[in-house]
């Protein structure tokens, strides 16, 4: 047997949260010494303290866990709700960072404001472009970073496939006429040259989730160059369109993202990248 100081250390579990249990009935200890009052318990019972904490941890009463372990909830049955809400915990998560970054951005635009923008605006002439591309319509913002790793997965997996070699830099594009958080249209693509276009007829592979299409010569592109985060290219974006706004200018069109980088499943250190951003425009 183990004094309740040592079952404590053994279960990680503290002594005050101990005798809370035991004076609830959730976790008896096997002996009380009836002349000094200590508690003693055994390696047994840690099982069905691993259940009390697990089910403390979704979030459960210390009221309806007794009433579950009345039941004899099976390993099998807790095993589906701790994995419930592991996936619940990670998605709070993926929120959770999304909105600091949301967070960050807006602090970073107060504190440069009647500061000089530190992106330098040029304007450039973009001939068109083949590329081999996937759709896709996001139901929300939190969802960019992780689904349009798979749709870059498809595009170089179709490829690879093929035995084609896209040229730098690959692209995304986002195709809003305003900022939307919801119903986003994105695009992720990689440069190819025309002839794969030519001899398409000779390729082994069907497109399926990918297509062939030609992003148009753009006359007028104005463009910005981002060192630093990749999640942070909000503020490359913001920039463009507040020089489109100074200069009496509009958006023509929607803008691109190249990463300069290198591919962006195979990005090591995504705090530190290089990436183009791009917006064509036009007088009004």
């Amino acid at each position: 047997m183990l004094k309740i100081g040592d079952f404590s250390q053994l279960a990680q579990v503290s002594v005050r949260a101990l005798r809370i249990y035991d004076e609830m009935g959730l976790l008896k200890p096997v002996h009380v010494d009836r002349f000094t009052g200590y508690r003693y318990y055994e390696a047994e019972q840690l099982p069905r303290l691993n259940r009390i904490i697990a089910l403390k941890d979704l979030g459960l009463t210390l009221d309806q866990i007794a009433q579950l372990l009345k039941d004899d909830l099976s390993a099998e049955q807790l095993r589906g709700m701790l994995m419930m809400k592991q996936a619940d915990l990670e998605q709070e998560l993926k929120e959770g960072k999304l909105r600091l970054m949301r967070v960050a951005a807006r602090l970073r635009q107060i504190e440069r404001e009647g500061t000089v923008s530190p992106y330098e605006v040029t304007v450039k002439e973009v001939r068109p472009l083949m590329v081999v591309s996937a759709r896709i319509s996001l139901a929300t913002l939190d969802e960019i970073i992780h689904v349009r790793c798979g749709m870059y997965d498809s595009v170089y997996r179709w490829l690879d496939e093929n035995q084609v070699t896209p040229l730098e830099p690959e692209l995304a594009i986002y195709d809003n006429v305003e900022y939307v958080e919801t119903d986003i249209n994105m695009e992720v693509a990689a440069i190819v040259e025309e002839k794969v276009w030519e001899n398409r007829s000779r390729l082994k592979v069907q497109m399926g989730g990918v297509e062939f299409h030609q992003l148009p010569a753009v006359t007028e592109m104005a463009s910005v160059i981002h060192h630093g985060k990749l999640l942070e290219v909000g503020d490359a974006i913001g920039a463009l369109f507040q020089w489109v706004g100074e200069n009496g200018y509009e958006a023509n069109g929607a803008y691109r993202e190249l990463h300069l980088f290198g591919r962006e499943l195979t990005c090591e250190d995504e705090d530190n990248v290089t990436v183009e951003m791009q917006l064509p425009f036009c007088k009004p």
